[in-house]
């Protein structure tokens, strides 16, 4: 079919503006608007077939002439925009089903190959309008923050990318988890049980750092991704643990991490501290998660009965280097699956004792239950501690006192 027969047959399902009209042939020529590829569709329309040209006058029915409110919608976006530190962003639109419907209808009936949607066109000339009153520049794949058209309400909705910082925490107090735990009984809504707070701990190690952090962002919240995580009872000292922090739907994106080091620590009060490293993002979390870091840890052990230095240090001579096969621990079972893993004891040594216990430390891959590695848990975990010794041993406390950081080189 003809390019001028195609032009014909668009206008004969109604009155439609230059952009629409311009659009199905989107993808044709370059170096052309859709409003000044219709405009010449419609000229060459006039000339072939001897008319006078006309312009199109009253509403069009397939975008319902959006296009003339384009200054509109930029000073919305604009104003939006307004209270946030942005550098780049993008627009987006939800597409009335209506106006779907119209361009999908035209481009089905007549085999359009070459069309640009609705949608393309809204978040292109829009942003262009953005751009020039803001001074800020539109970014396809990672802007710092999006807006979100809705014809059908007239509304702007604003999408704050996150923001990610690296760096490393000590816990010092135990009895903090490492993240944010919503009571068991009301699941967070709030009930007697947790005196009403919805939080089955008062503090975590991601709330502690968060905080600070969600005030000085102008943010929303604050999710930490750790490298790993250690048990409740368990203090994080030594080099202390990798984590990254997110910081969603910051106001602010821009501040000194030193400083914001500083304000941590002294919220904190002693019971966590940070040592933040660089700005991060959301490639690096999986990273993080995905790590196998080898982890070092100092235990102080308490075994039945009396044993020799010497007996000690032979049964932990056969654990250095050997594969444990571990169950998933009875102390864990609840909330995670049944299965026997296996993972490596690097090195394990005594090196001090205390009130008649035993200072070991352990270095072991990602994974390797510690507490379970000395007291067998009940056979679940082979070889143990305690099966060697023959007699019951078991994990009085536990500290982490090295964890290898995949994003430092390490």
């Amino acid at each position: 079919m003809a390019l001028n027969e195609q032009v014909e047959k668009i206008l004969a399902y109604g009155e439609c503006c230059d952009h629409c009209l311009g659009r199905f042939f989107g993808k044709r020529s370059h170096g052309l608007t859709n409003d000044e590829r219709g405009r010449g569709l419609r000229v060459a329309r006039a000339l072939e077939s001897n008319i006078p040209y006309e312009k199109p006058a009253g509403a069009c029915w397939i975008c319902g002439n959006f296009f003339d409110a384009v200054p509109e919608w930029a000073g919305k976006v604009a104003a939006a925009l307004g209270e946030y530190e942005y550098t780049t962003f993008l627009v987006g639109c939800r597409v009335p089903p209506l106006v779907a419907e119209n361009e999908e209808m035209v481009w089905s009936d007549l085999a359009l190959a070459e069309p640009e949607p609705f949608k393309s066109e809204v978040n292109r000339e829009v942003g262009k309008a953005v751009s020039a009153i803001t001074g800020k520049s539109v970014d396809f794949k990672k802007p710092d923050i999006v807006a979100l058209l809705d014809p059908s309400t007239g509304d702007v909705e604003v999408q704050v990318n996150a923001i990610f910082f690296y760096g490393r925490y000590q816990k010092f107090e135990r009895g903090i988890p490492q993240t944010h735990w919503p009571c068991r009984a009301c699941h967070g809504a709030g009930c007697e049980k947790c005196n009403f707070t919805g939080k089955q701990y008062l503090d975590s190690v991601e709330e502690l750092i968060g905080r600070p952090a969600i005030e000085a962002f102008g943010a929303e919240n604050a999710v930490l991704h750790g490298a790993g995580r250690e048990d409740i009872d368990a203090r994080c000292v030594g080099t202390g643990r990798p984590f990254i922090l997110q910081i969603d739907a910051p106001k602010k994106r821009t501040m000194d991490l030193s400083a914001l080091e500083a304000a941590i620590n002294e919220s904190a009060g002693g019971r966590v501290s940070v040592a933040l490293m660089h700005w991060s993002d959301r490639a690096e979390v999986e990273t993080l998660k995905s790590s196998k870091a080898h982890k070092k840890y100092r235990i102080l052990v308490e075994v039945e009965g009396q044993i020799s230095a010497e007996t000690l240090s032979n049964a932990l001579k056969t654990l250095s280097g050997v594969t444990i096969h571990q169950r998933t621990p009875e102390r864990v079972a609840h909330r995670r699956a049944d299965k026997i893993r296996e993972r490596k004891v690097l090195d394990i040594e005594c090196v001090g004792e205390q009130d008649g216990q035993f200072i070991l430390e352990v270095l072991g891959e990602a994974g390797l239950y510690i507490k379970e590695l000395i007291s067998g848990d009940q056979g679940r975990t082979i070889p143990s501690l305690a099966e060697i010794l023959k007699r019951p041993a078991r994990v009085k406390s536990l500290d982490v006192v090295q964890v290898e950081g995949p994003l430092e080189g390490e």
